[in-house]
């Protein structure tokens, strides 16, 4: 009799003590707090003959919070330095309609998906027997 009750106890406990892993209270998902943005204070405006803003215009934002940190790490877009200008102006600017053209039916393209194909499905050497053709 004694051997009995202690199985049925032994079970029960065992049975309590498996229901008590997996998602208990300390593994719940929970907000990351530092994702939250702050909101700026309501501040009433001095002057009350402001217009009010267009309908579906999109609202004024300080910026994300992100953006707000590189703000205070780095104080914001730098001057370009003398090197970076040069480099800029020797690379020169895109031609404005460049899109458009490139588009066009009139535009002389070479079609290189053959070429490139073949150069890709070419078996792999150590470059002893390559040749060159030069046609004619």
């Amino acid at each position: 009799m004694p051997t009995i009750r202690t199985a049925i106890l032994l079970a029960a406990a065992g049975a309590t003590l498996a229901s008590c892993g997996g998602g208990g209270l300390l593994n719940r998902e929970r907000p990351d707090e530092f994702a939250v943005q702050r909101q700026a204070p309501l501040v009433v405006p001095p002057d009350f003959s402001l217009t009010p803003p267009a309908p579906g215009a999109p609202r004024p934002t300080e910026g994300t919070a992100s953006e707000q940190a590189l703000e205070a790490l780095f104080g914001g877009p730098q001057e370009r330095s003398d090197i970076e200008r040069s480099t800029l102006d020797r690379a020169g600017r895109a031609i404005p309609g460049i899109r458009s053209q490139v588009g066009d039916p009139g535009t002389n393209t070479v079609a290189k998906g053959r070429v490139t194909r073949d150069i890709i499905a070419a078996p792999e050497g150590d470059g002893a027997t390559a040749s060159t053709l030069i046609p004619s």
